[in-house]
């Protein structure tokens, strides 16, 4: 493998500005810190190929979307994550030649993203003539104060004499790759200095849906030593000018500090003011302000960090994603949720998709305190009354979760994903149960868990037919998980979360109905019994397999390996009708819903199964390696499991899929602590009861990883010799380790070697 940073456990490092994978050197290098992010861009121009790239939590814009062939029920628009101000820029001169690695040689470059604290830096020596300069840049994202961004650049004279000058700006003429007719979605609302501060506000431009307009105010302060020249203010734009004559040896510095506010907290009469008020407030250092942050990201860690001892790839892997999670999420704001790309690009229009709930929730719920998942649930049950209507524009009862949304509102323009998708719908109600069997909250259950149940439940009871010929019920016109089928009928994993929402609602309104605000009427608590028991699922008696949809054996069945690499990635080189027509699946479709109802199936059916359909998987979804390595793991394929691993702890860090240069996947990224978690240590909650059954790959040494469960604190570490249990803090605590019952109240250790003996 050809690695573009080289491995280390904590650094995403290079020695080489590759200007051809800029790009993609850009996204892996991407820092944020829940409320604003940004692509790995540099501070100073660059001409060369690149995508810049900074974002704003909750700013978007609802984009232009009819088209010819316009159907009812399409949405009004597109709603799109829009490039917000550059406020990192600076022009660099250096003897009045532009700094600009787009054109110019740097030696001893060097870029580095220390995952420990979400520092970037990077360092590089320019030669202008007989005069060298070496440039020392850093920066991070505040997780301890989420609007404040901090700005080191460090300018040393290594040969000769060297006049720099540095203007620091905030730009706000910034466009989106992405959109129409190269449309600039922000207009200029007030810019100018208030002392030595400078100051930039913008809006963006009206639209024509009554979607709010977003406000966004920039503010920037600098410490340094240098001398400081003119102020300039433009629309869309405010810059200071700053320079130095230095010597063979001498060194100047430069610090800026940047406060970014937003509509979604404050008027935009206020923002000035309070943004010019934090700047004046805050006299820390930017050492000092690293300092905080690295106190801060030390307490993230302790929880959330993975070990793996014996492959710095694969722990260089699992840090990355986590870390690039958190620095998208981390659960402090309800009105938010966890876009696909995080801060990190445009595509997939940054919105909110059905991966939060079907494959981040596990992972917060063990690596963060419950109200962090629960405020991803409220973000759903806030938006109960646009699902809603979302169903009704497609003539349905009940509520239909968007496909992708800010608001709640459906607001994605592909038929086949938007509105055949609707396994989605599923995934918001196994969330629920996800949380109540994890954390015990019956509380949430009785209230806001029932009342979304129940409208996703009228919503599948509406959106099923009675086939008079078979006397079974069905679900014709759907896209399951498998992506590279569209339009298919009785796709069985929708068929089956359809009926476990039915049953699993039903449940629990006869125990809490009494206790909760929902009302189910008899006849349709009948109706939805009916359903669930006389429910179509194909099925192949000869296989043995459950069918992914009706026709799905009729296709010409091969495995991938039948592929050329010329062929892959099946989506960059095939039409689209030449996938849609062949075997090949993109994600787990009826491994998902094994993976999610496994307590279901018997061991001999999750391998017929896995058997079948892996080998002609792809894999082109970056959500389909850690179901195959959880199941994998599960059936003793280590091999296969380790393989799936690594796909998906270094899916972007290898750039797997060919596309990581537009943006990291970021809901994804969760696939490596679950291979791990649930897959290797096989940590399963089924039944409200707290399982493992881990296995060591032969490749590592040891690996471990801290989980939260019901107001307990545990440490799981697994080496050659032992697996260890460790109750860190709270209760003790009765769980099953290899089918056996144990009551954890300090320490459980049991030796590797009778694990082998006893499997």
């Amino acid at each position: 493998m050809n690695h573009l940073f080289e491995i280390d456990p904590w650094k995403i490092a290079t020695h080489q500005l590759a200007r051809e994978e800029r790009r993609l050197q850009e996204s892996l290098t991407s820092i944020g810190n829940g409320y604003m992010g940004m692509r790995g861009n540099f501070e100073e121009q660059y001409t060369g190929d690149h995508h810049q790239g900074a974002y704003l939590a909750g700013v978007w814009y609802p984009d232009k979307t009819r088209v010819g062939w316009w159907k009812n029920g399409y949405p009004d628009y597109f709603g799109k994550v829009i490039n917000a101000v550059n406020f990192i820029a600076m022009d660099i001169f250096v003897n009045g030649e532009a700094v600009d690695l787009g054109i110019q040689t740097a030696k001893d470059f060097y870029l580095e993203l220390d995952m420990h604290n979400g520092l970037l830096t990077r360092t590089f020596v320019i030669e202008v003539g007989e005069t060298s300069v070496k440039f020392h840049f850093e920066r991070f994202l505040s997780i301890v104060q989420q609007e404040l961004a901090a700005i080191r650049v460090t300018a040393e004279v290594l040969t000769g004499t060297a006049d720099i000058q540095v203007i620091s700006k905030i730009d706000g003429d910034v466009r989106n790759e992405d959109s129409n007719y190269d449309e600039m979605f922000w207009e200029a609302q007030q810019s100018g200095f208030e002392g030595t501060i400078g100051f930039l506000t913008t809006k963006t431009i009206p639209n024509s849906f009554g979607i709010e307009q977003f406000s966004v105010t920039a503010a920037m302060k600098h410490i340094t030593e240098a001398e400081v020249g003119i102020v300039e203010t433009e629309p869309l734009k405010v810059q200071q000018s700053f320079q130095a004559t230095l010597q063979v040896n001498e060194s100047i510095t430069l610090e800026k500090q940047v406060i970014v506010l937003t509509s979604r907290d404050l008027p935009e009469a206020e923002q000035q003011g309070n943004a010019v008020q934090l700047l004046q407030d805050n006299t820390k250092t930017f050492a000092e302000l690293l300092d905080e942050q690295n106190a801060a990201w030390a307490k993230r860690w302790a929880l959330a960090d993975v070990v793996i001892e014996g492959d710095d790839a694969a722990q260089q892997g699992i840090r990355f994603n986590l870390f690039q999670l958190f620095t998208t999420y981390y659960g402090e704001d309800e009105r938010l949720n966890i876009g696909p790309k995080g801060f990190t690009g445009e595509k997939y229009g940054g919105a909110t998709y059905w991966d939060t709930e079907a494959y981040a929730v596990p992972l917060y719920l063990a690596l963060a305190k419950p109200e962090v998942t629960k405020n991803l649930l409220k973000y759903r049950y806030n938006q109960l009354e646009q699902a809603k209507h979302n169903a009704r524009q497609q003539g349905l009862a009940g509520a239909l979760y968007p496909m992708v949304t800010f608001t709640g509102i459906e607001c994605h323009n592909e038929w086949e994903i938007t509105f055949e998708e609707i396994h989605r719908n599923g995934a918001i109600a196994y969330a629920i149960y996800n949380y109540v069997n994890y954390t015990g909250d019956k509380e949430y259950l009785k209230n806001e868990g029932l009342q979304v149940l129940t409208e996703i439940a009228r919503f599948w009871a509406d959106r099923v037919h009675f086939s008079k010929r078979t006397g079974k019920y069905m679900i014709h016109g759907v896209t399951g998980p498998n992506e590279y089928e569209n339009n298919i009928n009785n796709n069985w994993y929708t068929n089956t979360i359809a009926t476990w929402v039915l049953q699993y609602t039903l449940e629990n309104y006869a125990q809490y109905k009494a206790e909760t605000p929902v009302k189910i009427t008899e006849a349709e608590q009948a109706h939805w019994q009916e359903i669930v028991e006389n429910m179509y699922y194909p099925f192949d008696e000869e296989l043995g397999v459950f069918v992914q949809h009706d026709t799905f054996l009729d296709k010409d069945l091969m495995p991938r390996t039948a592929l050329t690499p010329a062929d892959l990635p099946l989506n960059q080189h095939w039409s689209w009708d030449r996938i849609l027509r062949s075997c090949f699946i993109k994600q787990a479709d009826v491994l998902q819903g094994i993976y999610l109802f496994g307590e279901r199936f018997s061991r001999a059916e999750k391998e017929r199964n896995f058997l079948f359909y892996e080998p002609m998987t792809v894999h082109e979804s970056s959500l389909s390696p850690s179901v195959h390595a959880i199941l994998a793991a599960e059936l003793g394929m280590e091999e296969k499991a380790v393989e799936m691993y690594q796909r998906t702890a270094r899916l972007d860090l290898d750039n797997y899929n060919n596309d990581t240069e537009d943006g990291l996947h970021i809901t994804s990224m969760t696939g490596s602590w679950l291979a791990i978690v649930q897959g290797f240590a096989q940590m399963k909650t089924a039944g409200e009861t707290l399982s493992f059954a881990p296995f060591l790959p032969s490749t590592w040494s040891c690996y471990a990883f801290h989980v939260n469960y019901r107001e307990r604190l545990l440490y799981v570490t697994v080496d050659k010799e032992n697996v260890r249990l460790q109750l860190v803090t709270g209760a003790e605590l009765p769980l099953t380790l290899y089918g056996n019952k144990f009551i954890l109240a300090d320490e459980l250790v049991i030796e590797m070697e009778k694990v082998n003996e006893d499997v």
